[in-house]
């Protein structure tokens, strides 16, 4: 009998252990599309085109830049903030450099505050959409498109927003393997 009650207690343990080891890999996934479908911890909308409605309301927009320990670039906004009507297109530019002799690549993660306004706060082309690669020494100008959604004014917690900032914080990504093939035949071209 007690090995029975034994073997029942390891098959339980068992799937203790596996089904927490699962809902800790199904948690990050689960997460990024919460934030992004309800604007939760600042996570912004993305859209392909302009919003139609342009409203004769302004909001102040505060561009940030950082970068994460160890990331060797520089970077920052090319201007700290912009005024725009609710529902206006606005462009915003970000500096990136790598003063280092190797080739880097980067990641944004971005969000914006007040976190309210995530759900708002729509981008349309933005270059943290994909991975940038800095050359040494390369100095690079980033665009942002982006608006504040008319509906912002409707809700009851984000309607009260005069400012909204930006923030950008950017990470070192491995090269990507097209990147390292090239880089290995640029060396093997050079060293003939």
């Amino acid at each position: 009998m007690s090995q029975d009650k034994n073997t029942k207690m390891l098959i339980r343990l068992s799937v203790l252990v596996f089904s927490m080891l699962a809902f800790s890999f199904a948690a990050v996934p689960f997460y990024n599309w919460f934030c992004r479908v309800t604007g939760f911890a600042g996570v912004t909308q993305v859209a392909a085109e302009a919003s139609d409605t342009i409203l004769d309301q302004t909001i102040e927009i505060r561009f940030d830049g950082s970068l994460e320990r160890g990331m060797p670039w520089d970077f920052k906004p090319e201007h700290t903030t912009m005024t725009l009507k609710i529902g206006e297109t606005g462009l915003a530019f970000y500096e990136a450099y790598n003063p280092t002799d190797k080739v880097i690549a980067g990641t944004a993660s971005y969000n914006v505050f007040p976190y309210s306004a995530g759900a708002y706060f729509t981008k349309i082309d933005c270059f943290c959409f994909e991975m940038q690669v800095l050359q040494p020494g390369e100095r690079v100008m980033m665009p942002v498109t982006f608006y504040v959604d008319p509906d912002i004014i409707n809700d009851p917690d984000a309607k009260y927003a005069k400012t909204i900032t930006l923030s950008y914080t950017f990470h070192v990504t491995d090269l990507p393997e097209e990147e390292l093939a090239l880089r290995a035949q640029t060396n093997i071209k050079t060293i003939k």
